[in-house]
């Protein structure tokens, strides 16, 4: 009877435990974003009373709807580390302090919607504008150029098309428009490869000015896109791949985690 009742203990204070790791974890995960339409956590530990050694296998993190830095916004983001040593006492303080650096495999998918709204933001804009390179400022009288209104379209096999305007001194509303297929470089620079001018729906007249300022264009999207400006706060992400499903874009590849928000 009391073999029975010690193993009842046992097993209530090791679903206490982690229920509780998996409070502290999901409120820590949600100071990563501005906003979040749904989080899941589940922490994975068998057996479970290695929970009082502060030894996890695992923490598994499912969102939707994550907008990151107010701006951006992953439709879906998905991430599942290696095996965790925790502090015990910071977790029933309510934090989760890693021993050290762990791991995790993810997955994070953007829809065409988001990433054309993405464009819109100060960011991002702040490439965009005042551009001052001189296969751009050649055409416009030396004035700073700023490209406006992107518009992408996902296409099947990772490739892309980007339309967008300009303005010159002589030129208003000058279109812009370009294909390429979208890359990764050193797992955290995401590259426009093989970019070319498509000349349909662009007036004739101003298809040579137009091929060239979309040239500028294409070199200024290549040099904008690194993740490293968008790495949450003790989580680096890096990808080793990314294709085109429809109307989203899918990332794959892992997260290091240092330390969660709030517990550096």
């Amino acid at each position: 009877m009391f073999s029975g009742f010690t193993g009842f203990q046992a097993n209530a204070a090791n679903d206490f435990g982690e229920r509780m790791i998996n409070s502290v974890v999901t409120q820590s995960l949600r100071h990563l974003f501005s906003r979040s339409e749904s989080m899941d956590v589940a922490v994975r530990c068998s057996p479970p009373s290695k929970l009082l050694q502060g030894m996890v296998d695992s923490f598994r993190m499912e969102g939707q709807g994550l907008v990151i830095r107010k701006e951006f916004e992953a439709a879906e983001m998905m991430f599942e580390t290696d095996a965790v040593a925790i502090d015990v006492g910071a977790a029933i303080g309510g934090k989760i302090r890693l021993r050290q650096p762990t791991q995790a495999i993810a997955q994070v998918v953007l829809t065409e919607a988001a990433i054309n709204q993405a464009f819109k933001a100060k960011l991002v804009r702040q490439h965009l504008e005042g551009v001052t390179d001189d296969q751009v400022t050649n055409l416009s009288g030396g004035d700073p150029v700023t490209f406006r209104d992107l518009q992408m379209t996902l296409l099947p096999d990772q490739a892309i098309k980007i339309a967008a305007k300009t303005d010159l001194p002589n030129r208003q509303n000058l279109p812009l428009q370009l294909t390429a297929k979208i890359t990764v470089e050193k797992r955290r620079r995401i590259i426009f490869a093989d970019a070319e001018f498509l000349p349909e729906g662009i007036p004739e007249e101003v298809r040579s000015l137009s091929a060239t300022l979309t040239k500028g264009l294409a070199m200024v999207l290549n040099r904008m896109v690194d993740l490293e400006r968008f790495d949450l706060d003790g989580v680096l992400l890096r990808v080793n791949r990314l294709e085109t499903k429809g109307d989203r874009l899918v990332f794959s590849g892992y997260a290091q985690i240092d330390h969660f928000p709030g517990a550096a």
